[in-house]
């Protein structure tokens, strides 16, 4: 902001297109994995708490799921 750019207001400052490529593509990738974990996770607490896995059993179906959904979202 304290630089002086040449030029028409309108147009603003030169942009790094690469940069925001990759930080977008960084959103998508953390955005698409983190509900992938989240849909496990609410899965694996509704069988463990309400389906009578158990604790372990819940764990164990969170550790399948995100395992699956890491691999299948490659």
């Amino acid at each position: 902001m304290s630089e002086h750019h040449a030029g028409p207001v309108e147009t603003g400052a030169q942009m790094n297109y690469a940069e925001h490529e990759k930080t977008y593509d960084l959103f998508i990738a953390g955005t698409k994995y983190g509900t992938a974990l989240l849909v496990a996770l609410m899965i694996a607490m509704a069988a463990g708490f309400m389906g009578g896995a158990g604790f372990f059993g819940g764990f164990l179906i969170f550790i399948v799921l995100s395992a699956a959904g890491i691999f299948l979202l490659r």
